[in-house]
């Protein structure tokens, strides 16, 4: 679960952020003046902050530098009831990653949230040209398998399943996180789809399919890879 951290005190506001961040599935901090702020945004961790450029006790440009200056590089988005250049300049230029004006909606402050988020996360490791686990060997560049020496036919989607497994090696993924990433269905809950493959693929890389080694079953969670 990603978390946000508003620092705001228009309690109104505060109150409406953090009910709105809490629906989509968000964790919420809440501080409201800008030195509680900056506690939280060290102690709380945050994914992202929702920082307010008018805050009693320190204000939000502060904030940032401070944050900025000690090398903490979270996200943040600068909420400013002015809507004069040099504000947004200024929220800019001491490290904030984007801006909105008051008033807003919350789904462009939501969309806003999530593209800079996307641009924060680390770029996706990609999987080897060749892998080896126990008798299977995948060369994912010329798309060819074996099992034991003798090809094994694996269809592009199964490609793309070991590719993802072993990205994710040892973490539990859901059915869900496959359909997104692999399917690319944005959360279809065509989760019997994912199983369907799943059963297929083991038939060809395990030694024995009901009794895996490598794409393990987590009971109501998803799969591991341990291969």
């Amino acid at each position: 679960m990603r978390k946000v951290l508003i620092v705001e005190d228009d309690e109104a506001m505060s109150v409406a952020l953090r009910d709105g961040f809490s629906y989509e599935g968000y964790e919420v901090a809440v501080a409201t003046d800008g030195e509680a702020g900056l506690k939280l945004a060290s102690d709380a961790t945050p994914d992202l902050i929702l920082l307010d450029v008018m805050l009693p006790r320190m204000t939000g440009l502060d904030v940032c530098r401070q944050l900025r200056d000690g090398g903490n590089n979270v996200p943040i988005i600068m909420l400013t009831a002015r809507g004069q250049e040099i504000d947004k300049v200024l929220g800019l230029k001491t490290g904030a990653d984007d801006y909105i004006t008051k008033p807003f909606g919350f789904m462009e402050l939501l969309a806003r949230a999530e593209a800079v988020l996307r641009r924060a996360a680390p770029a996706q490791a990609a999987a080897p040209d060749c892998y080896r686990f126990g008798d299977v060997i995948l060369d994912f560049k010329r798309h060819e398998a074996k099992k034991g020496g003798s090809p094994v036919e694996l269809s592009p989607r199964e490609f793309q399943l070991m590719a993802f497994f072993i990205r994710h090696r040892g973490e539990i993924v859901t059915r869900e996180k496959l359909l997104d990433e692999v399917w690319d269905y944005n959360a279809i809950p065509f989760t019997r789809t994912v199983d369907m493959h799943i059963a297929k693929l083991r038939k060809k890389v395990e030694d024995d399919p009901a009794d895996p080694r490598h794409i393990v079953t987590v009971h109501r969670l998803g799969y591991k890879f341990m291969g």
